[in-house]
């Protein structure tokens, strides 16, 4: 007897995933406040390693529209400001010596309209995915059918994997509108 809820599982899983991923990135849109997980992608070489920011500095925001790296060797104050000038946060890095300070500029009204197109590009994507992920679990209970899966088995099924499916839209749609209202908020 095949089992459905091997099925159902795992496409929940897959589905999370999916909202995981949307989440995170998400989080490295800059929305015109104070994020330190905009600084994420940011590497440093770290004796021969390429480690994180946050592996050999301590970041903080002190205020909504900055961002204070303290990094644990002095030595490494020019490191970091290159690594940032170089990578796509598109912020100048103030050095005073003992820490970095990245003043986070109020953003246009046009690069805020990009930056919500880019937030439901991805949220696109994630939908994409849980579209996917649904066909496939659909397809797999169909095949199971030939397998000695009942036919009443599989149609309720099938109807319990659109209801996750459903519910995963949802959660896309409620975290890209939260995205875009926190762009959009001045």
């Amino acid at each position: 007897m095949v089992d459905v809820k091997h099925y159902l599982n795992g496409a929940e899983e897959k589905m999370q995933s999916a909202i995981a991923f949307l989440d995170e990135t998400l989080a490295h849109i800059r929305a015109g406040k104070a994020n330190i997980r905009i600084l994420d992608g940011i590497k440093i070489d770290y004796y021969g390693a390429h480690t994180p920011l946050a592996g050999v500095a301590t970041v903080t925001t002190p205020d909504a529209k900055t961002i204070v790296i303290q990094p644990w060797e002095k030595s490494l104050i020019k490191d970091i400001e290159k690594a940032i000038l170089a990578s796509d946060v598109g912020i100048t890095p103030e050095n005073n010596g003992e820490i970095i300070r990245l003043n986070i500029p109020p953003l246009t009204e046009e690069r805020r309209k990009t930056l919500v197109k880019q937030s439901r590009h991805e949220a696109e994507s994630a939908k994409i995915s849980v579209r996917n992920i649904r066909r496939d679990t659909i397809e797999s209970l169909k095949k199971a059918v030939k397998d000695g899966l009942s036919e009443d088995v599989e149609k309720d099924a099938e109807a319990e994997v659109q209801k996750r499916h459903d519910k995963f839209i949802k959660k896309i749609d409620e975290l890209v509108a939260a995205k875009e209202k926190e762009i959009m908020t001045v």
